[in-house]
């Protein structure tokens, strides 16, 4: 277990390496904090934009014409991170373990007391790839593609090596059914995971879809209710996009489901090393260069784009009376409010 004390703040966090178990806690008589402004807590690497799937709704419109950030590049975001006492990177791309120095990207990550860990569409897990993530990674995460051929094998190869694996389904007005359907019913290829984890489809991208937006869905509720009424061997988890869903359509306690963290307590950056304060404001926002610990720590606490995400968290945008929990929704897509309000 890993402690930090803010004590100027009020407020301490706490990690568990070994099982991923986090929490921010703050001093009696003082409120929660709203965002860590010493750093970030998580950094959302794009280590790659690289990949040979293809998907027609890729968001990074990802491709085998992707660029790859250099290790050089890499091994300094880690040393920066490690000195504002980040306690793990989420590594994507692209398809990040097809990164030609993806072992040694995770080694170097472990090697700094950072944990690694990644999301992969299937592809390029070899016998060497799955050592490193069983000897460096917290958890990797498998996107769930129809048929699911690829999606299956990549499970059993990642259990079958003991490392936990998280399952990522994308929810839209064409998947909902079918995510019922698993929660009703669970696949055999799911048997085993550590969570099953739910991502609300974004409208950006390679190609956006408008019809597959599950805004006003007339199943959303009976998903919502589904996914939180029945025990299962694993957890049920959403991305924060879902987050007005799961407010509006649970009992869900403020205190167990956390509202959107960008700019908050998270910042992504991109393969070119530039940061911004969630991967969607890649398509809304040219980012900014980190050179050194000066430029990170100003781009954090100072920059335009993530001032303006707090801002936005904090404003009046919605009226609503789960705005206090959800935080008015996402900044950037109105149509991912999936409360049925305005």
């Amino acid at each position: 277990m890993k402690m930090r004390r803010y004590q100027e703040l009020g407020y301490t966090t706490l990690f568990n390496a070994n099982t991923g178990f986090f929490a921010r806690i703050e001093d009696k008589g003082k409120a929660e904090p709203f965002w860590a402004q010493n750093g970030p807590e998580l950094l959302d690497i794009a280590i790659t934009s690289w990949c040979d799937k293809g998907c027609d709704f890729c968001y990074r419109s990802a491709g085998t014409d992707g660029k790859h950030m250099s290790l050089d590049d890499y091994r300094r975001l880690i040393d920066l991170a490690a000195s504002i006492g980040v306690y793990q990177v989420a590594l994507g791309g692209g398809n990040p373990n097809q990164h030609p120095d993806f072992i040694e990207m995770l080694e170097y990550t472990q090697h700094k007391g950072i944990v690694p860990n990644y999301t992969t569409n299937g592809r390029g897990l070899t016998t060497e790839i799955i050592k490193a993530s069983k000897m460096y990674c917290g958890a990797v995460a498998v996107s769930a593609y129809e048929p699911y051929i690829e999606t299956a094998t990549a499970i059993k190869n990642l259990l079958e090596s003991n490392i936990k694996v998280n399952v990522h389904f994308v929810l839209s007005s064409k998947s909902i059914g079918s995510a019922i359907e698993w929660l009703n019913n669970p696949p055999k290829i799911i048997n085993g995971i550590n969570a099953l984890i739910f991502l609300n489809y974004k409208p950006t991208g390679r190609t956006v879809f408008p019809d597959l937006m599950i805004k006003d869905n007339p199943l959303l509720k009976q998903f919502f209710r589904t996914a939180t009424s029945i025990r299962y061997p694993f957890k049920i988890g959403f991305d924060s996009c879902s987050i007005s869903g799961v407010f509006s359509h649970t009992d869900a306690s403020s205190s167990m489901v956390e509202a959107c963290d960008a700019g908050r307590f998270s910042m992504f950056i991109s393969e070119e090393m530039k940061a911004y304060p969630c991967s969607f404001y890649k398509a809304f926002s040219d980012g900014e260069p980190i050179t050194d610990k000066s430029s990170f720590i100003s781009i954090w606490q100072n920059s335009h784009d993530f001032n303006g995400a707090r801002e936005y968290f904090r404003s009046d945008s919605c009226k609503c009376d789960i705005k206090r929990k959800c935080l008015n929704g996402c900044p950037l897509f109105t149509d991912l409010k999936i409360c049925g309000r305005t």
